[in-house]
């Protein structure tokens, strides 16, 4: 997968919107986040224009309206911003993040299963590709 361009907070709360709703033109952008956010118009444009750039946002342009869509589904950009995460946070580190996170989490009973499930799957798994 090609790597994607960092997306700030703000874009990403620009992109909640166009996964949820697109294809959406920048009004219903700026309508839906009137309630999140206290952008003005031209802030919101703004950030279309920097996610157009950086190849996340298409559109499609029908009559004096151009409507927005997702270049990239939002799973894709959570999966590089967790690589991006665990790259700078833990120098890549996988068990020293989950070891982090399992120190300071109150989990259930269902989720301590849950997560012990996943690992014996994971151990099986990367066991029969180490042969």
């Amino acid at each position: 997968m090609e790597k994607i361009s960092k997306i700030s907070e703000s874009e990403w709360e620009v992109m909640k919107i166009i996964w949820e709703h697109g294809p959406v033109t920048s009004d219903k952008i700026i309508a839906l986040l009137a309630d999140e956010v206290n952008w003005t118009q031209q802030t919101i444009k703004t950030f279309i224009n920097r996610l157009l750039k950086k190849g996340v946002l298409g559109y499609k342009k029908e009559g004096r309206w151009y409507h927005y869509y997702p270049l990239i589904s939002k799973e894709e950009c959570i999966k590089e911003e967790s690589e991006f995460f665990l790259e700078r946070v833990f120098n890549g580190a996988v068990g020293t993040l989950v070891s982090n996170f399992l120190e300071e989490a109150h989990l259930s009973e269902n989720e301590i299963e849950k997560l012990q499930m996943i690992l014996q799957e994971k151990k099986k798994k990367d066991g029969n590709n180490l042969k």
